[in-house]
């Protein structure tokens, strides 16, 4: 019989093991589960990375990753891609990382020196994760975390302006109402990064914004606003 070796507290692509639901993850215990039950090819498993802090003070902490189906955590590469675009911004800024899934994107921020950063996601149990990943790195402070859906907390915040915004909705969601809101809370000077399928088309402007440029990465991409001249 072969034999696999698992390691604590790692995550696993489900459908790199042959199981049918594609960009879900399952945690340890449910692998042991499945492969004790005999359900699904027992070679080929393909390991997910975990993710981890990229740069600053916060480098090389290893974030934990969800353990249900239905969040898409945005890649290191994606992440790496993303910051170094936004390098030159980060240092006192106040970033509000809307979809916030796992935290992964507000935790850098923090690690690289931003003022504040409000995290804001509808599902109690990725509110716990944020949570938890922010423990697991030490912070106490310089961050709020909203659960409600973004459209209610953009609404909620008005009055407060933010340097960098970030949403990574889901792909199938159409983004333009979102961005036209969100460019409402975009402080002067300040961009706003949608992330989206690469096959898919970011509004070329959305509210009081126009996007200025566009990079992609794999299966994904990342389109950047600011507010139109």
């Amino acid at each position: 019989m072969d034999e696999l070796r698992l390691k604590p507290d790692t995550t696993y692509d489900e459908s790199a093991c042959g199981h049918t639901e594609p960009r879900t993850w399952i945690s340890e215990a449910r692998c042991q589960r499945k492969f004790a039950a005999g359900v699904g090819p027992r070679r080929h498993w393909k390991k997910v990375g975990g993710m981890r802090v990229i740069a600053g003070s916060l480098k090389g902490r290893r974030l934990k990753a969800p353990t249900w189906n239905g969040l898409r955590p945005t890649s290191d590469k994606l992440r790496e891609t993303l910051f170094n675009v936004l390098t030159p911004r980060i240092a006192g800024a106040r970033v509000l990382d809307g979809f916030a899934g796992t935290g992964a994107i507000g935790i850098e921020a923090l690690s690289r020196g931003a003022a504040h950063v409000t995290f804001v996601e509808h599902d109690r149990r990725a509110q716990a994760l944020i949570a938890d990943n922010l423990a697991h790195c030490g912070m106490a402070d310089g961050y709020v975390i909203i659960r409600a859906n973004v459209s209610r907390a953009l609404a909620d915040l008005q009055g407060e302006s933010f340097d960098i915004v970030i949403l990574d909705p889901p792909y199938a969601q159409q983004p333009e109402s979102i961005v036209a809101a969100a460019g409402e809370r975009l402080a002067a000077g300040g961009v706003l990064v949608l992330e989206h399928a690469r096959r898919d088309t970011a509004p070329e402007s959305a509210g009081r914004l126009v996007r200025t440029r566009h990079v992609t990465s794999g299966d994904s991409a990342l389109s950047f606003y600011s507010w139109a001249r």
